[in-house]
């Protein structure tokens, strides 16, 4: 008798006490209920902001071998137009030195038949060679225009291909 008294007044005490914290509990339980809310609501920002710098990186690297493509060509395109210059200085020079042969050849014509046979025949062979010269090197500046001309071409895409990942 006297444990079910006590059993009684046990189960009268855990019934006080759960009527006194039962609103603290609610509240502890909806807070947690919250806290776990705003958890999963981060996690998924996290995510959201991982996938966005996983995507960013993979930009960036792409955009870098663009821009690497883009100084490689312009580098190469540089070295064209010296290599272009060169070309025309030895154009002129060679012009110049043709008529210093044709000069010559004028003023060989002046003189004996025989040596100026013999001056003409290798002033023929010097300016046949010069020609050819002249040819193979108008030959190799057209061909480094085409190039430059290409390179250009592939720069201008490169560039629209660049503006077009920045946007």
């Amino acid at each position: 008798m006297l444990a079910a008294k006590r059993l009684e007044a046990m189960m009268e005490l855990e019934e006080n006490l759960k009527a006194q914290y039962q609103v603290q509990f609610d509240a502890k339980d909806a807070e947690i209920a919250r806290i776990t809310k705003e958890n999963d609501e981060q996690k998924a920002a996290l995510a959201k902001q991982l996938e966005l710098i996983q995507s960013l990186s993979t930009e960036a690297a792409a955009n870098n071998k663009v821009a690497q493509q883009n100084r490689e060509l312009h580098q190469r395109c540089e070295n064209l137009k010296e290599e272009i210059d060169t070309q025309k200085q030895r154009t002129k020079s060679l012009q110049k030195d043709l008529e210093r042969e044709r000069a010559e050849l004028a003023e060989l014509k002046k003189f004996d038949p025989a040596k100026m046979k013999q001056n003409l025949d290798a002033s023929k062979k010097k300016l046949a060679e010069r020609t050819v010269s002249n040819d193979l090197l108008q030959k190799s500046l057209n061909k480094t225009k085409a190039e430059n001309t290409e390179l250009q071409a592939q720069l201008k895409v490169l560039e629209a291909k660049l503006a077009a990942l920045e946007t």
